[in-house]
């Protein structure tokens, strides 16, 4: 298997992130409403202190207009009640006007501290059936604009869809130098070119590993079109116990309740659930085993249950250690875990897996925060 270039030199750390469950995503049993787990300021804060406390270096707040939380707004309550880990907030490119949301993102950042990366999302909004191609335009101008905003003291923008001359700058002004970190997800050839030319982790769902190895060479070939590299992260729930056959049980009890009807409502409430990535998770169930296993410990079946990220690493924490040190191996610098119930598999791989690995901070790699923001804390203990 080929190892995509990558833009980080030191290749033995990674970024390790959690998942915020703020679009009613949390269950004890895959497809059974829990009130306990609902979607609720005091749910989802919780499991970001958790994340914190169990030293995940990021964590994932996502975006749905149907169900959950807002993300800006969570961030902005989390920020004074957390320290050191950094939030990866999803942004809708046009749900906001770009001038607005630049500040927006300014002003979250240096609330933060410089503890924000965004994770910029193409796609439609209530009532609206945009064309693909369409949708990566306007998220393309929007992340100009928001670089404009950013780096400039005016932006001066004509576009197809925003035109601005001259608007002032000074107020949008972030904390990091030259703004967040911007994650992206895509597989479309248009979601790529956008992202090999403006963003700076590409990231990806579960699939098997040749498939991944395909997606990064493809975004690899994108960016270096534009005179570019990146670095890739990997979205992917994790089953970790003690020994293969606990996860194994577990992963068999989550789903032990679903009703495959219930679960595809669920999957088509979702914006992306028509998205050529959706679309890839569906055709990894489609190729797994009779007990969901599409590779030895990638386990399909959560995607019965939710659109997007639809699989998991399942086995013993040497078992899941090893995986991770694979995807590692062939360049994946970021990873995004996530659980269910999430409260509960946050401490569990807390405890198991992140005293394992060595961890580091992508904006602190980058440069982005001000050298004399203190070290961020390593899953160990150590610093960096």
């Amino acid at each position: 298997m080929t190892v995509v270039p990558v833009t980080s030199q030191d290749l033995d750390a990674a970024e390790i992130a959690w998942f915020a469950a703020l679009c009613s995503d949390d269950y004890a049993l895959l497809g059974v409403p829990d009130g306990a787990l609902r979607s609720s300021w005091a749910h989802c804060s919780a499991i970001a202190l958790e994340a914190e406390r169990q030293g995940f270096g990021n964590i994932l707040c996502p975006s749905s207009y149907q169900v959950g939380q807002d993300t800006l707004s969570f961030v902005a309550g989390c920020a004074p009640l957390t320290e050191r880990m950094t939030f990866l907030a999803a942004i809708r490119c046009g749900e906001m006007q770009p001038v607005m949301l630049a500040r927006t993102v300014a002003t979250l950042d240096h609330m933060l501290k410089g503890r924000l990366t965004l994770n910029v999302i193409s796609s439609d909004f209530p009532g609206e059936t945009a064309d693909s191609a369409y949708r990566y335009r306007r998220s393309r101008e929007v992340v100009e604009i928001l670089k404009q905003a950013w780096t400039r003291d005016s932006i001066d923008f004509d576009g197809e869809i925003y035109s601005f001359h001259g608007v002032a700058t000074d107020p949008a002004k972030p904390y990091q130098r030259g703004g967040p970190l911007l994650y992206f997800g895509g597989y479309s050839p248009d979601a790529l070119d956008l992202c090999g030319q403006h963003c700076d982790v590409y990231l990806m769902w579960p699939e098997p590993k040749e498939q991944i190895a395909r997606r990064m060479k493809d975004a690899h070939a994108a960016a270096a079109r534009h005179g570019r590299t990146l670095d890739y992260g990997l979205r992917v729930h994790v089953i970790v116990r003690d020994t293969e056959a606990e996860a194994r049980d577990y992963a068999e009890h989550l789903v032990s309740a679903l009703d495959d009807e219930y679960g595809a409502l669920i999957r088509g409430r979702a914006h992306d659930a028509t998205s050529l990535g959706v679309s890839h998770q569906a055709r990894a169930r489609e190729l797994a085993d009779r007990f969901g296993y599409v590779e030895r410990h990638l386990w399909t079946g959560i995607g019965r249950a939710r659109s997007g990220c639809g699989a998991a690493l399942v086995g013993s924490t040497d078992q899941v250690l090893s995986e991770i040190e694979a995807y590692r191996r062939m360049g994946i610098r970021a990873f995004i875990f996530s659980g269910y119930p999430h409260l509960d598999e946050c401490r569990s791989i807390g405890q198991r897996i992140l005293p394992q690995l060595k961890t580091c901070s992508l904006p602190q790699v980058y440069g982005r925060v001000p050298a004399d923001m203190p070290a961020t804390p390593l899953g160990n203990g150590e610093r960096r």
